[in-house]
């Protein structure tokens, strides 16, 4: 039977690798060693950066609503318990977009936060 050796799969492997730090600094890029090590750091990275940039946005759209409803005399937490009770089911993405973009709707749904706290 034939030998098989496994230079091609190899070859493949570290280019793959070399692709992936091709923007690298210095010996990064050149040595797979270095580029091993690089690319799974990052990847470390990208994964834990993918968690933080939903919480940043959730943590945004709160600071939005928060500020609309400050001139309604209410606050943040009070607004949503208001919502939850009234049934309102709208998501805290749509009603920072409200917010900003609709607020004769955003009013309208302040004011059925309130009815439903009275």
């Amino acid at each position: 039977m034939a030998r098989i050796k496994g230079a091609m799969m190899t070859r493949k492997r570290r280019n793959k690798t070399l692709r992936l730090a091709k923007s690298y600094w210095g010996s990064k890029s050149k040595h797979f060693k270095m580029a091993k090590q690089a690319v799974m750091k990052s990847g470390n990275y990208a994964f834990e950066g993918r968690k933080q940039k939903k919480r940043t946005f959730r943590t945004m759209w709160i600071a939005r609503i928060s500020a609309a409803v400050a001139p309604y005399e209410m606050n943040y937490s009070t607004f949503m318990h208001g919502l939850k009770k009234a049934g309102v089911t709208l998501n805290r993405k749509s009603l920072s977009e409200m917010a900003i973009q609709d607020k004769d709707a955003f009013a309208a749904v302040v004011a059925q936060a309130k009815a439903a706290l009275n």
